[in-house]
């Protein structure tokens, strides 16, 4: 099932964030712009260094100047851009601390944006890391970030491909740090925040969400932990009665069995690595992540910043340009 849509006066306008300017993310934006979209399309980002990629790639697009006062449909061939400079040169595939804030900056005005009502969803190119934690601010990732600045209480990390939707009790945590994350609250509030979203935003009466078991074979009866008994499967219990269709703890090994997962509209992992890598097997160049839980729609990509590919012209948009299509459905459940 695909989200639902409805009408509107005007076409959605999406923003797209160019991401880290050493990575791929500024082609990603200059192949999004040779696509057809039903939509407005406006990338945040440093004007010259759009163009110098494209010229490098040998990439023919017409960068026009950004009017927020003005609603123009995309057309293939051009992209409305906001100039934001960057502090230091760029040269693909080199990072420099130097642009970390520049990084921060367009997110942060993307952010804003979508909060004012001017845009209707934004769209993420993969940013590092490690380079923004350099620069001096603590940085996790996308998912939290846009939390702290939206200021919403659980924010959901999933990623979808097709009918597959995964979903993250805990996000990007060490492995021995996630059994003590792993709560009645956590798991609670996240089956809560995944009913709500998938309800509103994406069109299920119903969800039919299965709940991963931590440990291997979901504890097998306490004997290879208990987790499952102590915290997931009174979750689980808790939120049937609330009305939320959960069921398990399931076992991660037996979940993503076809005609298992057939059953069920979302799956709830309990970490990064138990459920991305399967989904991310399934269709990674088309896999789309999601930030539930927010008051703004927020799509992304399902991979990094691949430096080494940056400007070579081999960096797959698939996944980037599968997330504007996603964000234009969802936008439309925004206001």
């Amino acid at each position: 099932m695909k989200p639902t849509s409805k009408p509107k006066s005007r076409l959605p306008r999406i923003a797209l964030t160019s991401g880290e300017p050493a990575g791929i993310g500024p082609e990603l934006c200059l192949a999004v712009a040779a696509q057809p979209f039903d939509c407005e399309l406006v990338c945040l980002a440093d004007r010259a260094l759009l163009e110098e990629r494209a010229h490098t790639l040998g990439s023919q697009v017409n960068l026009r100047v950004y009017d927020s006062d003005r609603h123009e449909a995309h057309s293939p061939g051009s992209l409305a851009v906001e100039h934001h400079a960057l502090a230091a040169p760029c040269v693909a595939g080199k990072l420099d601390v130097r642009n970390a804030g520049f990084v921060l900056s367009i997110l942060d005005r993307a952010v804003d944006g979508a909060l004012a009502h001017e845009f209707d969803a934004i769209v993420t190119a993969p940013v590092h890391k490690g380079l923004i934690n350099d620069a001096g601010t603590a940085f996790t990732g996308h998912t939290e970030y846009l939390a702290q600045r939206t200021r919403a209480p659980r924010p959901v990390m999933m990623l979808t491909t097709g009918s597959m939707r995964v979903a993250l009790a805990t996000t990007h945590l060490p492995l021995k740090e996630v059994s003590a994350a792993i709560t009645l609250e956590t798991v609670c509030a996240v089956l809560e925040v995944m009913h709500r979203d998938l309800t509103a935003r994406w069109g299920f009466a119903a969800p039919r969400i299965a709940v991963c078991g931590l440990n291997p074979h979901a504890g097998e009866n306490g004997h290879l932990g208990d987790e499952e008994i102590r915290v997931i499967a009174p979750a689980i219990r808790l939120m049937r009665a609330r009305g939320i269709e959960a069921s398990g703890p399931v076992p991660a090994d037996t979940i993503f069995v076809p005609q298992i997962l057939a059953r069920y509209d979302a799956v709830l992992a309990m970490y990064h690595d138990q459920g991305l890598p399967v989904i991310k097997h399934a269709s990674f160049e088309h896999a789309v992540n999601v930030t539930l839980g927010l008051p703004i729609v927020r799509t992304s990509v399902d991979h990094g910043t691949a430096l080494e590919l940056a400007g070579s012209g081999r960096a797959d948009a698939g996944s980037f340009i599968a997330a504007v299509e996603l964000a234009m459905t969802l936008a439309e459940h925004v206001h």
